[in-house]
């Protein structure tokens, strides 16, 4: 069969509205026999590396590949919990506070499901999922509050792919970014408030974001723009001077330049800057992950030390915390507008359901 049909299907069921949330993936275990495939399948995607497919090839295949799995796994081996990677658990629990919210608004109406891009559960799967529940009108909201291509946009060419395999085509609505929905930019700066309640203010509060490379900006990615207006709409939620607080980028990946401040260089300069304390936050992450937790946690938390700092202190990211499920709720529902939740009166599933046993038995 050249595209795939709903196994359950039936004329007869009504129709619902789905709910996809996504998030960049994990691999299914700390080990390098199951980073392989997972890094294999993250940096072979051409919108995370924008560089001609032969010689990204050789250099995937015959250099990171032999060597990056090892050392990935070290890594993930820090973080890893009783239930899986961070990013997985936060995951699972966003996805379960976000049904309990839509059960209790919408009854069985509105249906959720979660996936990974790279890894398990896939986008295909978890539209499957959707699909057999009854889904006709789906919501995909990626977790990432700014729009990148190689997040976002890589996203959107999973649903789309998959769409290209399918009988019937759910309706479709997209969320390409959050980053200055009112409610998001509350949630965190009273994160931040609550972590000042215990800790008090640090010299400097930086905001770190995912680094892309700077020729992505050039090339006309808002991603750099919307980290900067995140950054400012927060900071003007809590009253900071621009000299209190600065955006940074991370997590840099081979030799080009990308954007900058660079959070680590950053930081190894802070001390001698007279920056004796600082406290970080990563607005572009909606669950804490091994990036969080050990590269920003723990990696830049030795640089600033070694350096003379003196006080370094990372902010979790929102997770599951019931403000950040709301605002994710209502976002959610913001996109369901027109929608309809129940089967009108007109909408008779029976009698399309007995017409279409009627034409199959006519054959």
């Amino acid at each position: 069969m050249k595209f795939k049909t709903q196994s359950n299907f039936t004329h007869a069921q009504a129709d619902k509205v789905g709910v996809l949330i996504s998030n960049l993936g994990t691999p299914t275990a700390p080990t390098k026999q199951a980073l392989k495939p997972y890094l294999k399948q993250f940096l072979s995607d051409p919108r995370v590396v924008e560089i001609p497919r032969i010689i990204w090839w050789c250099i995937l295949n015959l250099i990171i590949l032999r060597l990056r799995p090892k050392r990935s796994a070290e890594a993930y081996k820090t973080v890893w919990t009783d239930e899986g990677s961070p990013l997985l658990v936060h995951t699972k629990n966003q996805a379960k506070g976000l049904t309990d919210k839509l059960k209790a608004e919408y009854g069985d109406n509105v249906v959720l499901s979660y996936a990974m891009r790279y890894g398990e559960p896939s986008v295909g799967n978890a539209i499957d999922d959707l699909l057999s529940q009854g889904a006709r009108k789906i919501v995909v909201l990626p977790l990432y509050p700014q729009y990148c291509a190689s997040t976002t946009g890589s996203t959107f060419d999973a649903v789309a792919e998959d769409f290209t395999k399918r009988r019937w085509l759910p309706d479709l609505r997209f969320v390409s970014h959050y980053h200055d929905n009112p409610e998001y930019i509350k949630c965190v700066a009273n994160k931040i408030r609550e972590h000042w309640e215990t800790h008090a203010r640090a010299d400097k509060l930086m905001f770190s974001y995912h680094g892309i490379p700077k020729r992505y900006l050039l090339n006309g990615d808002p991603y750099h723009c919307e980290c900067y207006k995140t950054s400012r709409l927060i900071a003007e939620d809590l009253g900071l001077q621009e000299s209190e607080y600065m955006t940074s980028f991370q997590s840099r990946f081979g030799r080009e330049e990308w954007l900058t401040p660079y959070t680590d260089f950053t930081l190894k300069a802070f001390p001698e800057q007279g920056v004796k304390s600082v406290q970080v936050i990563c607005p572009g992450f909606s669950s804490d992950c091994l990036e969080t937790i050990e590269e920003i946690g723990e990696e830049n938390r030795e640089y600033f030390e070694e350096a003379g700092g003196e006080r370094y202190e990372y902010i979790e990211a929102l997770n599951s915390d019931d403000a950040h499920l709301s605002m994710l709720f209502n976002l959610i529902k913001d996109n369901m507008q027109g929608w309809q939740l129940a089967p009108g009166k007109d909408n008779d599933y029976a009698q399309r359901d007995s017409l279409a046993r009627k034409l199959g038995s006519d054959k």
